[in-house]
């Protein structure tokens, strides 16, 4: 039998599925994750206790089901969009005025309104993507704030990137993202026949440093949500997770696109037969 995992991080906590071919859940296990609230609105976290979480989460929901590391033949994440920032190394630059290792400015945090206010300001092309209004809880803003405010972190940070990438990447060590959360949240610009960063809003906004880096530091090799990542599921995850390394791992989804998909799923799912009175 083929069996496949899902993993949902929400605000609070991991949340790991082993579902069935037919999409039947075998088992399912929840694990809290840790918020830091340091002032008023500021929340934060830490990605090495999310992966921790959904480590915990995974071989939960593996061993309740009863099944094989073998039997699964591919695991997907979905996440809050929370911005993840990480060193050369892959290690946590903290982002908390407190220091420590929160190295992730949560989705709802709000220290960044003032400069979510100056990009709307702009009336930049890119910002009809985004219905004309940035919000202070996507990421361009967050970044123009550790940049004003954080200039260490800002200096030492190699790489930013979405929480449900950074899932991805710490099971599979590709720096892949999905353009699902950097079309919505990151003011990446796709259509029908093109995908690119547009360097003259980066520049109007003052973090021209990244295009000049060019976009490096927040992903230049983009994947549609779903597509394989490839090389899969790495030696180091898969001993953790007690999984088959080279698993097909699936390119990331935002957390409440994810549900999306399912609810039309769901609608589009065969009604079943009643049984016979």
């Amino acid at each position: 039998a083929m069996y496949f995992i899902g993993v949902d991080v929400g605000t609070g906590s991991a949340r790991a599925a082993v579902v069935d071919a037919a999409g039947g859940i075998r088992a399912a296990v929840v694990e809290p994750i840790l918020i830091n609230n340091p002032r008023e609105n500021f929340f934060e976290q830490s990605s090495k206790n999310i992966w921790s979480a959904c480590c915990v989460a995974i071989k939960g929901a593996i061993a309740a089901a009863g099944v094989a590391g073998d039997a699964i033949r591919g695991i997907g994440f979905d996440a809050t969009c929370s911005l993840v920032v990480l060193d050369d190394d892959l290690q946590p630059v903290s982002v908390s005025p407190d220091g420590g290792e929160w190295n992730v400015i949560m989705w709802m945090d709000h220290r960044a309104t003032a400069q979510a206010a100056r990009i709307t300001a702009t009336e930049h092309a890119v910002l009809r993507n985004v219905g004309g209004v940035m919000s202070p809880e996507m990421e361009t803003p967050k970044l123009l704030w550790l940049k004003e405010n954080m200039p260490a972190t800002w200096a030492a940070a190699r790489h930013f990137i979405e929480l449900p990438d950074f899932l991805t990447l710490t099971a599979t060590g590709a720096l892949t993202r999905s353009q699902c959360s950097l079309t919505c949240k990151w003011t990446y610009v796709a259509g029908p026949d093109h995908a690119e960063w547009d360097p003259s809003f980066f520049k109007t906004v003052g973090l021209a440093d990244l295009a000049d880096e060019h976009f490096q530091r927040i992903g230049t090799h983009v994947l549609l949500p779903g597509a394989t990542v490839p090389g899969g599921l790495s030696a180091a995850a898969a001993s953790e997770l007690g999984l088959v390394q080279g698993t097909p791992v699936a390119t990331s989804m935002i957390d409440a696109h994810a549900g999306g998909l399912a609810v039309f799923a769901m609608a589009l799912a065969p009604t079943p037969t009643p049984a016979p009175a």
